[in-house]
């Protein structure tokens, strides 16, 4: 999903209480504390503010990490920013300060990627979507039915085969991941009026599908039988409600995080692709880092990402729930379900062969990968 960022709902009184801490104590306290749920504790603030200037001072490097997500979005987005900046420090023994800079505040979408790359800023989190017309090779993970329920994608990124042959490419490109974390699969979500659940590409028929810039997506509705309709996402809640589309495909975290809840009716958990993205940082400012600094800086990003493993299932839970209330439905296809899918749309249709190539490098290479997507890994996450 291209370009988009959110800020959650804040109570007034919490929102009164994080301005007159950022006021007062500057913005990192204030979002230290936001996520500690201490924003209305003069005590507390206090103490979060003397340990945050005491940790950068001591520090020896200042790393910014930028996102789009409010601190605390976490609770149904499970993207760790708080993690991230605690195991860093910690894991660095103080070296290493993390500054926050979530909200959107250092830019959004593809903007945000740009500055990593230039080095303006040291480290960012970014979807996939955003990050492939920097690094095309990641763009391999949207070709359907080969890397979609999060096992498999785990499996995927933490092989040995992605590392050589998509980290490599991604690196050449000026940034190194830090991990790739796992939200869920995209969905099929269809807007209120039109009728569900969709169990098959059959039901697709017809449907004008928003889809985002990507190629490849657009390909894949098209090969299910949908009238891929492209649409900004900034605009995208206006046109589902407007009917100018009738479904569209984030993982249901996202959904809920979006404020889609209201407009749709069903959610069809196909898992065709991940809805994943990652933290990666900047290589040049990377290897400037003395050597264990960079190590550990590497294994904090392991710890965030078995963290990040643990949260999807909970995340997941609490937007369904949130959902449900608003009387969303959700429908899991069976077996020979997810076959149709796969059969219709899926990677070994001959369609795909010249993404693969372009974006792999070879067939040969890509099934290189697609055999590392089903090699277990020692990493588990749920799966729907």
């Amino acid at each position: 999903m291209s370009g988009k960022t959110k800020t959650l709902p804040v109570s007034m009184p919490e929102r009164r209480a994080f301005f007159r801490a950022a006021q007062r104590y500057g913005a990192t306290t204030a979002l230290v504390a936001l996520g500690a749920n201490s924003l209305l504790s003069d005590a507390a603030l206090a103490q979060t503010a003397e340990e945050e200037k005491e940790r950068q001072s001591a520090a020896e490097e200042t790393m910014t990490v930028a996102t789009e997500y409010r601190i605390g979005t976490t609770r149904s987005y499970p993207e760790m920013q708080l993690n991230v900046k605690e195991n860093i420090q910690n894991v660095t023994n103080g070296r290493v300060y993390v500054k926050l800079a979530p909200g959107g505040q250092l830019g959004v979408g593809t903007k945000l990627v740009e500055k990593v790359q230039a080095g303006t800023v040291q480290a960012a989190q970014f979807s996939l979507s955003n990050f492939s017309p920097f690094a095309p090779a990641v763009d391999l993970i949207n070709i359907p039915y080969w890397v979609g329920p999060n096992q498999k994608f785990v499996n995927l990124v933490t092989s040995a085969a992605w590392k050589g042959e998509v980290n490599s490419r991604v690196e050449a490109k000026g940034f190194s991941p830090l991990f790739y974390f796992c939200i869920d699969p995209r969905t099929v979500a269809i807007r209120q009026g039109v009728k569900g659940p969709i169990k098959t590409p059959d039901d697709l028929k017809g449907l004008k599908f928003r889809v985002p810039g990507s190629n490849i997506l657009q390909q894949f509705y098209r090969l299910a039988g949908a009238n891929p309709t492209p649409v900004a996402w900034g605009e995208t809640p206006a046109a589902i409600k407007q009917g100018v589309a009738d479904a569209l495909d984030p993982s249901v975290e996202a959904l809920y995080a979006f404020g889609f809840k209201d407009i749709l009716s069903w959610v069809t958990f196909n898992a065709p692709v991940p809805d994943s993205q990652v933290y990666a940082a900047n290589t040049q400012w990377l290897q400037s880092l003395p050597g264990d600094l960079r190590e550990a800086i590497a294994y904090a990003g392991e710890v965030t990402f078995l963290q990040n493993l643990a949260q999807v299932p909970a995340s997941r839970a609490f937007a369904m729930a949130e959902m449900a209330k608003a009387g969303v439905q959700f429908y899991v296809p069976t077996a020979d379900e997810i076959t149709a899918w796969a059969e219709t749309c899926g990677h070994q249709r001959p369609e795909w062969d010249s993404w693969k190539k372009e974006l792999a490098g070879s067939l040969k290479t890509f099934d290189k990968l697609l055999e590392a997507a089903n090699t277990a890994s020692p990493y588990f996450v749920h799966d729907v």
